[in-house]
Protein backbone atom coordinates (compact mmCIF):
# COMPACT_ATOMS: atom_id res chain seq x y z
CA UNK A 1 0.00 0.00 0.00
CA UNK A 2 1.40 3.33 -0.93
CA UNK A 3 1.20 5.78 2.05
CA UNK A 4 1.47 9.36 0.06
CA UNK A 5 -1.43 10.59 -2.24
CA UNK A 6 -0.61 10.16 -5.77
CA UNK A 7 -2.55 13.06 -6.70
CA UNK A 8 -0.55 15.79 -5.28
CA UNK A 9 2.22 14.57 -7.21
CA UNK A 10 3.62 16.73 -10.31
CA UNK A 11 4.28 13.61 -12.74
CA UNK A 12 6.46 12.24 -13.82
CA UNK A 13 8.59 12.05 -10.35
CA UNK A 14 10.74 9.39 -8.40
CA UNK A 15 9.94 9.27 -5.11
CA UNK A 16 12.12 7.15 -2.85
CA UNK A 17 10.82 5.89 0.37
CA UNK A 18 13.04 6.93 2.85
CA UNK A 19 11.42 4.34 5.20
CA UNK A 20 12.37 1.31 2.83
CA UNK A 21 15.67 2.63 1.95
CA UNK A 22 16.71 2.28 5.80
CA UNK A 23 15.24 -1.31 5.55
CA UNK A 24 17.97 -2.29 3.64
CA UNK A 25 20.60 -0.17 5.05
CA UNK A 26 19.68 -1.96 8.11
CA UNK A 27 20.21 -5.91 6.28
CA UNK A 28 23.44 -4.13 5.29
CA UNK A 29 24.20 -3.57 7.94
CA UNK A 30 23.48 -6.49 10.01
CA UNK A 31 25.84 -7.87 7.27
CA UNK A 32 28.78 -5.62 8.03
CA UNK A 33 28.27 -6.31 11.56
CA UNK A 34 28.39 -9.94 11.65
CA UNK A 35 31.12 -10.80 8.94
CA UNK A 36 33.23 -7.81 9.77
CA UNK A 37 33.93 -6.49 6.49
CA UNK A 38 33.37 -3.50 4.54
CA UNK A 39 30.57 -2.21 2.47
CA UNK A 40 30.08 0.12 -0.22
CA UNK A 41 27.46 1.52 -2.21
CA UNK A 42 27.77 1.38 -6.02
CA UNK A 43 27.08 4.88 -7.47
CA UNK A 44 26.12 3.41 -10.55
CA UNK A 45 23.03 2.02 -9.80
CA UNK A 46 21.88 4.58 -7.40
CA UNK A 47 23.43 8.21 -7.22
CA UNK A 48 20.59 10.03 -5.33
CA UNK A 49 23.07 12.28 -3.81
CA UNK A 50 20.34 13.52 -0.73
CA UNK A 51 20.17 10.57 0.97
CA UNK A 52 24.07 10.04 1.01
CA UNK A 53 24.38 11.55 4.56
CA UNK A 54 21.39 8.76 5.61
CA UNK A 55 23.43 5.83 3.49
CA UNK A 56 26.71 6.65 4.94
CA UNK A 57 25.52 6.04 9.21
CA UNK A 58 25.30 2.62 7.93
CA UNK A 59 27.93 1.64 5.11
CA UNK A 60 31.55 2.74 4.69
CA UNK A 61 31.82 4.41 1.62
CA UNK A 62 31.01 4.57 -2.30
CA UNK A 63 33.00 3.01 -5.46
CA UNK A 64 32.62 4.74 -8.40
CA UNK A 65 33.00 4.07 -12.10
CA UNK A 66 34.82 7.32 -12.95
CA UNK A 67 35.49 10.60 -12.37
CA UNK A 68 32.47 12.19 -12.03
CA UNK A 69 31.05 9.66 -9.53
CA UNK A 70 33.91 9.90 -7.57
CA UNK A 71 33.57 12.96 -7.25
CA UNK A 72 29.71 13.43 -6.15
CA UNK A 73 31.15 10.94 -3.24
CA UNK A 74 33.79 13.44 -2.72
CA UNK A 75 31.87 15.73 -2.08
CA UNK A 76 28.47 14.18 -0.35
CA UNK A 77 29.58 10.83 1.11
CA UNK A 78 31.32 10.62 4.02
CA UNK A 79 33.61 7.47 3.91
CA UNK A 80 36.29 5.96 2.05
CA UNK A 81 36.28 6.86 -1.54
CA UNK A 82 36.63 3.92 -4.29
CA UNK A 83 37.44 3.77 -7.93
CA UNK A 84 37.55 0.77 -10.65
CA UNK A 85 37.55 2.28 -14.35
CA UNK A 86 38.21 -0.36 -17.60
CA UNK A 87 40.88 2.38 -18.17
CA UNK A 88 41.97 6.14 -17.05
CA UNK A 89 42.99 9.06 -19.08
CA UNK A 90 45.80 11.25 -17.78
CA UNK A 91 43.14 14.08 -17.18
CA UNK A 92 41.03 12.13 -15.22
CA UNK A 93 43.83 10.71 -13.03
CA UNK A 94 44.96 13.68 -12.45
CA UNK A 95 41.62 14.41 -9.91
CA UNK A 96 41.14 10.86 -9.25
CA UNK A 97 44.19 10.49 -6.95
CA UNK A 98 43.40 13.55 -5.36
CA UNK A 99 39.81 12.83 -3.90
CA UNK A 100 39.64 8.65 -4.04
CA UNK A 101 41.42 6.44 -1.36
CA UNK A 102 41.62 3.22 -3.59
CA UNK A 103 42.00 2.65 -7.01
CA UNK A 104 41.67 -0.51 -8.58
CA UNK A 105 42.71 -0.92 -12.68
CA UNK A 106 41.61 -3.22 -15.20
CA UNK A 107 44.96 -4.21 -16.58
CA UNK A 108 49.02 -4.10 -15.60
CA UNK A 109 49.21 -2.00 -18.51
CA UNK A 110 47.34 1.10 -16.73
CA UNK A 111 49.34 -0.03 -13.16
CA UNK A 112 52.51 0.13 -14.59
CA UNK A 113 51.45 3.95 -16.36
CA UNK A 114 49.92 5.01 -13.75
CA UNK A 115 51.93 3.22 -10.54
CA UNK A 116 54.05 6.36 -9.84
CA UNK A 117 51.41 9.14 -9.40
CA UNK A 118 49.28 6.83 -7.38
CA UNK A 119 52.10 6.25 -4.70
CA UNK A 120 50.76 6.35 -1.47
CA UNK A 121 46.80 5.38 -2.45
CA UNK A 122 45.82 1.91 -1.75
CA UNK A 123 46.10 0.37 -5.26
CA UNK A 124 44.28 -3.08 -6.19
CA UNK A 125 43.87 -4.80 -9.56
CA UNK A 126 40.64 -6.28 -11.61
CA UNK A 127 40.90 -9.77 -11.90
CA UNK A 128 38.47 -12.07 -14.16
CA UNK A 129 37.80 -15.53 -12.53
CA UNK A 130 36.52 -16.21 -16.39
CA UNK A 131 33.20 -17.86 -14.55
CA UNK A 132 29.66 -17.34 -15.86
CA UNK A 133 27.11 -17.32 -13.61
CA UNK A 134 24.56 -15.97 -15.44
CA UNK A 135 23.18 -16.21 -19.03
CA UNK A 136 22.42 -12.52 -19.83
CA UNK A 137 25.83 -11.79 -22.15
CA UNK A 138 25.53 -8.05 -21.39
CA UNK A 139 25.62 -8.19 -17.96
CA UNK A 140 28.08 -11.28 -17.56
CA UNK A 141 31.70 -9.79 -17.49
CA UNK A 142 33.34 -13.27 -17.37
CA UNK A 143 31.82 -13.77 -21.20
CA UNK A 144 34.09 -14.67 -23.32
CA UNK A 145 36.70 -12.05 -24.69
CA UNK A 146 35.40 -9.45 -21.80
CA UNK A 147 37.36 -6.27 -21.59
CA UNK A 148 36.97 -6.38 -17.68
CA UNK A 149 39.63 -7.43 -15.44
CA UNK A 150 43.03 -9.69 -15.59
CA UNK A 151 42.60 -13.43 -16.69
CA UNK A 152 44.66 -15.83 -15.38
CA UNK A 153 46.60 -16.09 -18.54
CA UNK A 154 47.87 -12.24 -18.85
CA UNK A 155 48.28 -12.31 -14.77
CA UNK A 156 51.56 -10.29 -13.77
CA UNK A 157 52.63 -11.63 -10.28
CA UNK A 158 55.59 -9.91 -10.69
CA UNK A 159 53.94 -6.19 -10.76
CA UNK A 160 51.92 -6.81 -8.05
CA UNK A 161 54.59 -4.79 -5.94
CA UNK A 162 52.63 -1.93 -3.88
CA UNK A 163 49.39 -3.75 -4.74
CA UNK A 164 47.08 -3.74 -1.69
CA UNK A 165 44.30 -6.21 -3.07
CA UNK A 166 42.30 -7.67 -5.69
CA UNK A 167 38.61 -7.35 -7.19
CA UNK A 168 36.35 -8.80 -8.80
CA UNK A 169 32.80 -8.57 -10.01
CA UNK A 170 30.79 -11.48 -12.00
CA UNK A 171 27.44 -11.00 -10.51
CA UNK A 172 24.12 -9.20 -11.61
CA UNK A 173 21.03 -9.45 -9.23
CA UNK A 174 22.50 -12.85 -7.80
CA UNK A 175 22.34 -14.85 -4.20
CA UNK A 176 24.79 -16.33 -1.83
CA UNK A 177 25.09 -19.38 -4.14
CA UNK A 178 26.74 -17.89 -7.46
CA UNK A 179 29.49 -16.03 -5.05
CA UNK A 180 30.28 -19.79 -3.97
CA UNK A 181 30.68 -20.71 -7.18
CA UNK A 182 32.76 -17.36 -8.57
CA UNK A 183 35.35 -17.93 -5.54
CA UNK A 184 35.88 -21.13 -5.94
CA UNK A 185 36.92 -20.29 -9.95
CA UNK A 186 39.04 -17.13 -8.71
CA UNK A 187 40.53 -19.40 -5.53
CA UNK A 188 41.83 -22.02 -8.25
CA UNK A 189 43.13 -19.35 -9.99
CA UNK A 190 44.37 -16.80 -8.36
CA UNK A 191 44.33 -18.12 -4.03
CA UNK A 192 47.81 -18.05 -4.40
CA UNK A 193 48.27 -14.10 -4.57
CA UNK A 194 45.54 -13.74 -1.75
CA UNK A 195 48.12 -14.49 0.98
CA UNK A 196 49.48 -11.12 -0.14
CA UNK A 197 47.12 -8.96 -0.15
CA UNK A 198 45.89 -6.92 2.80
CA UNK A 199 42.11 -7.02 0.90
CA UNK A 200 39.72 -8.29 -1.73
CA UNK A 201 36.78 -6.72 -3.32
CA UNK A 202 33.80 -9.29 -3.99
CA UNK A 203 32.50 -6.48 -6.19
CA UNK A 204 28.50 -6.07 -7.21
CA UNK A 205 25.63 -7.66 -7.85
CA UNK A 206 24.84 -9.43 -4.94
CA UNK A 207 21.04 -9.05 -4.06
CA UNK A 208 21.45 -8.97 -0.41
CA UNK A 209 17.98 -6.98 0.47
CA UNK A 210 15.94 -9.41 -1.83
CA UNK A 211 13.52 -11.37 0.20
CA UNK A 212 15.11 -14.71 0.52
CA UNK A 213 18.59 -13.97 -0.07
CA UNK A 214 20.71 -16.38 2.13
CA UNK A 215 22.31 -13.87 4.56
CA UNK A 216 23.82 -16.46 7.11
CA UNK A 217 25.90 -18.06 3.65
CA UNK A 218 27.26 -14.61 2.56
CA UNK A 219 28.08 -14.45 6.22
CA UNK A 220 30.10 -17.55 6.14
CA UNK A 221 31.74 -17.17 2.94
CA UNK A 222 32.93 -13.87 4.09
CA UNK A 223 34.71 -14.90 7.42
CA UNK A 224 36.20 -17.96 5.29
CA UNK A 225 37.96 -16.20 3.46
CA UNK A 226 38.99 -13.44 5.75
CA UNK A 227 40.26 -15.94 8.20
CA UNK A 228 42.01 -18.12 5.47
CA UNK A 229 44.03 -15.43 3.79
CA UNK A 230 44.22 -12.41 6.45
CA UNK A 231 42.31 -9.92 4.32
CA UNK A 232 39.57 -7.39 4.61
CA UNK A 233 36.84 -7.96 2.46
CA UNK A 234 34.93 -5.63 0.78
CA UNK A 235 31.12 -5.47 -1.02
CA UNK A 236 29.98 -3.50 -3.37
CA UNK A 237 26.19 -3.73 -4.21
CA UNK A 238 24.39 -0.99 -5.97
CA UNK A 239 20.77 -2.54 -6.54
CA UNK A 240 20.83 -3.80 -3.13
CA UNK A 241 20.69 -0.57 -1.56
CA UNK A 242 17.47 0.82 -2.92
CA UNK A 243 15.98 -2.52 -4.30
CA UNK A 244 12.28 -1.87 -4.12
CA UNK A 245 12.71 1.63 -2.42
CA UNK A 246 11.33 3.73 -5.02
CA UNK A 247 8.76 4.23 -7.60
CA UNK A 248 7.70 6.24 -10.64
CA UNK A 249 4.47 8.41 -10.78
CA UNK A 250 2.98 8.97 -13.95
CA UNK A 251 0.40 10.05 -15.69
CA UNK A 252 -2.17 8.92 -18.48
CA UNK A 253 -2.31 11.68 -21.28
CA UNK A 254 -4.18 9.85 -24.35
CA UNK A 255 -5.78 6.41 -24.82
CA UNK A 256 -5.28 5.24 -28.64
CA UNK A 257 -6.61 2.16 -30.25
CA UNK A 258 -4.85 0.20 -32.80
CA UNK A 259 -5.83 -3.27 -33.01
CA UNK A 260 -5.85 -2.71 -28.81
CA UNK A 261 -5.92 -0.04 -26.55
CA UNK A 262 -2.52 1.84 -25.88
CA UNK A 263 -2.19 4.49 -23.38
CA UNK A 264 -0.11 7.16 -23.89
CA UNK A 265 1.82 8.02 -20.38
CA UNK A 266 4.53 11.22 -19.40
CA UNK A 267 6.72 9.12 -18.68
CA UNK A 268 8.67 7.22 -21.37
CA UNK A 269 11.45 3.83 -21.53
CA UNK A 270 13.21 5.17 -24.01
CA UNK A 271 14.32 8.52 -21.62
CA UNK A 272 13.36 7.72 -18.37
CA UNK A 273 13.73 3.86 -17.65
CA UNK A 274 15.51 2.30 -20.39
CA UNK A 275 16.40 -0.53 -18.80
CA UNK A 276 12.72 -1.55 -19.93
CA UNK A 277 14.43 -1.75 -23.30
CA UNK A 278 17.85 -2.80 -22.30
CA UNK A 279 17.97 -5.65 -20.46
CA UNK A 280 15.08 -6.05 -21.49
CA UNK A 281 12.36 -6.04 -18.61
CA UNK A 282 8.48 -5.57 -17.28
CA UNK A 283 8.53 -3.07 -14.38
CA UNK A 284 5.64 -3.76 -12.04
CA UNK A 285 2.62 -1.08 -11.89
CA UNK A 286 1.09 -1.11 -8.64
CA UNK A 287 -2.70 -2.68 -9.43
CA UNK A 288 -1.74 -4.24 -12.70
CA UNK A 289 -1.67 -7.72 -14.15
CA UNK A 290 -0.69 -8.82 -17.15
CA UNK A 291 -2.26 -8.72 -20.59
CA UNK A 292 -5.87 -10.79 -20.39
CA UNK A 293 -5.48 -10.96 -16.58
CA UNK A 294 -7.74 -8.18 -15.74
CA UNK A 295 -10.95 -6.67 -17.60
CA UNK A 296 -9.36 -4.33 -19.55
CA UNK A 297 -5.99 -4.32 -20.72
CA UNK A 298 -3.45 -1.94 -22.34
CA UNK A 299 -0.23 -1.41 -23.93
CA UNK A 300 1.84 1.61 -22.31
CA UNK A 301 3.61 3.91 -24.55
CA UNK A 302 6.21 6.42 -23.55
CA UNK A 303 5.67 9.85 -24.57
CA UNK A 304 8.57 10.05 -27.20
CA UNK A 305 8.63 9.88 -30.74
CA UNK A 306 10.54 6.28 -30.68
CA UNK A 307 8.23 3.48 -31.91
CA UNK A 308 9.20 1.02 -29.66
CA UNK A 309 9.01 3.32 -26.50
CA UNK A 310 6.63 0.91 -25.05
CA UNK A 311 6.98 -0.26 -21.55
CA UNK A 312 4.98 -2.95 -21.48
CA UNK A 313 1.07 -4.63 -21.65
CA UNK A 314 -0.92 -4.24 -18.82
CA UNK A 315 -4.32 -5.31 -17.64
CA UNK A 316 -6.63 -3.47 -15.06
CA UNK A 317 -9.70 -3.74 -13.45
CA UNK A 318 -11.34 -0.51 -14.49
CA UNK A 319 -10.63 1.04 -17.45
CA UNK A 320 -7.92 4.07 -18.01
CA UNK A 321 -9.27 7.05 -18.51
CA UNK A 322 -6.80 10.56 -19.22
CA UNK A 323 -5.22 11.46 -15.96
CA UNK A 324 -4.81 8.43 -13.94
CA UNK A 325 -1.95 7.94 -12.29
CA UNK A 326 0.10 5.32 -12.49
CA UNK A 327 2.70 3.68 -10.15
CA UNK A 328 5.57 1.96 -11.19
CA UNK A 329 7.52 -0.01 -7.98
CA UNK A 330 11.30 -0.59 -7.73
CA UNK A 331 12.26 2.73 -9.64
CA UNK A 332 15.07 3.67 -7.57
CA UNK A 333 17.75 1.78 -8.63
CA UNK A 334 18.82 2.30 -12.57
CA UNK A 335 16.09 4.10 -13.52
CA UNK A 336 17.09 7.76 -11.98
CA UNK A 337 20.87 7.24 -13.13
CA UNK A 338 20.47 6.21 -16.89
CA UNK A 339 17.85 9.21 -17.86
CA UNK A 340 18.07 10.81 -20.62
CA UNK A 341 16.32 13.77 -22.59
CA UNK A 342 16.16 12.39 -25.89
CA UNK A 343 13.34 13.87 -28.19
CA UNK A 344 13.66 17.20 -25.54
CA UNK A 345 11.64 14.99 -23.01
CA UNK A 346 11.83 16.46 -19.80
CA UNK A 347 13.43 14.69 -17.01
CA UNK A 348 11.05 13.50 -13.63
CA UNK A 349 11.13 15.21 -10.92
CA UNK A 350 12.75 13.36 -7.75
CA UNK A 351 11.15 13.39 -4.84
CA UNK A 352 11.82 11.53 -0.99
CA UNK A 353 8.94 10.31 0.57
CA UNK A 354 9.71 11.06 4.38
CA UNK A 355 9.38 8.96 7.82
CA UNK A 356 6.33 11.37 8.63
CA UNK A 357 4.43 10.46 5.62
CA UNK A 358 5.42 14.02 3.32
CA UNK A 359 7.03 14.11 0.10
CA UNK A 360 9.61 16.32 -0.20
CA UNK A 361 10.62 17.33 -4.09
CA UNK A 362 14.23 17.53 -3.96
CA UNK A 363 14.83 18.26 -7.37
CA UNK A 364 13.46 19.31 -10.83
CA UNK A 365 14.46 19.84 -14.03
CA UNK A 366 13.09 22.48 -16.39
CA UNK A 367 14.34 23.21 -20.59
CA UNK A 368 17.65 24.44 -19.35
CA UNK A 369 18.97 21.30 -18.57
CA UNK A 370 17.88 19.64 -21.69
CA UNK A 371 19.39 22.65 -23.49
CA UNK A 372 22.49 22.41 -21.27
CA UNK A 373 23.38 19.36 -22.99
CA UNK A 374 23.43 20.50 -26.53
CA UNK A 375 25.45 23.26 -28.35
Amino acid sequence: MLNFDIQKINTPCFIVDESLLIKNLETLAYVRREADCKILMAQKAFSMYSTYPLISHYLDGTCASGLYEARLASRHFAGENHVYSPAYSDADFAEIIKICDYIIFNSFDQWRRFKQAAHGKQCGVRINPEHSTQNTAIYDPCSPNSRLGVTAANFRPELLDDINGLHFHTLCQQGADALVATLEAAEEKFGQYFYDMQWINFGGGHHVTRDGYDLELLISIIKRVKSTYGVQIYLEPGEAIALNAGHLVAEVLDIVQNGMDIAILDTSAACHMPDVLEMPYRPHIIGSGRRGEKSHSYRLGGISCLAGDIIGDYSFDAPLKVGDRLVFTDMAIYSMVKTNTFNGVALPSIAILRQNGMVETVRTFGYEDFEMRLS
